[in-house]
């Protein structure tokens, strides 16, 4: 009975029924606070756990920066987290990185890992799709952005792509891969 009680928990959480509180954090590149409810009145939120110099998160830059430009217009915001505690993760490597990554979204610092923690989030990079809802936010999908990592060319499936497009449409999330990428150590 318990096995099946945590098997129904957790598949409410993947059907985008795991409530997310606000929570707030400092934009490295303009050095404001940005919440979560600042978006409240968007479709559905990317968040995407990030590092600076975790080579499976430099391999989806362009792609990030391809999803953003997509999607914002139709509703979705992105939001970049870094919740790496190394020197070159600082809040200054940060904002040096994403001047020259020239993507326009929030890069915001969780040095303190509370927000990651939140989230279960382990690895860079790893993405999360939240539902607008009239409480705030759900969960509707987690995990890695598409099959492949490595190499753009040779992607087969767009998990987050997949997933947007059935929040924007009113559908039910897609399951996704796991992601891949570098631990975020606490």
């Amino acid at each position: 009975m318990k096995n099946i009680l945590i098997l129904l928990l957790c598949l409410v959480a993947l059907n985008g029924f795991a409530q997310m509180k606000d929570f707030s954090l400092t934009d490295v590149r303009n050095g404001e606070v940005v919440n979560l409810s600042d978006f409240n009145s968007k479709k559905g939120v990317v968040i995407l756990f990030t590092s600076n110099v975790c080579p499976y998160s430099v391999y989806y830059e362009g792609r990030i920066t391809q999803l953003a430009a997509d999607y914002t217009t139709k509703g979705i915001q992105f939001i970049l987290i870094n919740s790496h505690k190394e020197p070159k993760e600082s809040s200054d490597e940060m904002a040096n990185k994403v001047s020259t990554w020239g993507i326009n979204v929030p890069y915001l610092a969780d040095k303190d890992q509370q927000v990651m923690k939140r989230f279960g989030a382990r690895k860079s990079p790893e993405v999360f799709l939240l539902k607008s809802n009239n409480s705030g936010f759900s969960v509707f999908y987690k995990g890695a952005i598409d099959n492949n990592p490595q190499v753009a060319s040779d992607v087969k499936e767009q998990y987050i792509k997949e997933n947007i497009n059935a929040l924007l449409s009113g559908q039910s999330p897609v399951p996704g891969g796991r992601p891949v990428g570098c631990i975020i150590k606490g």
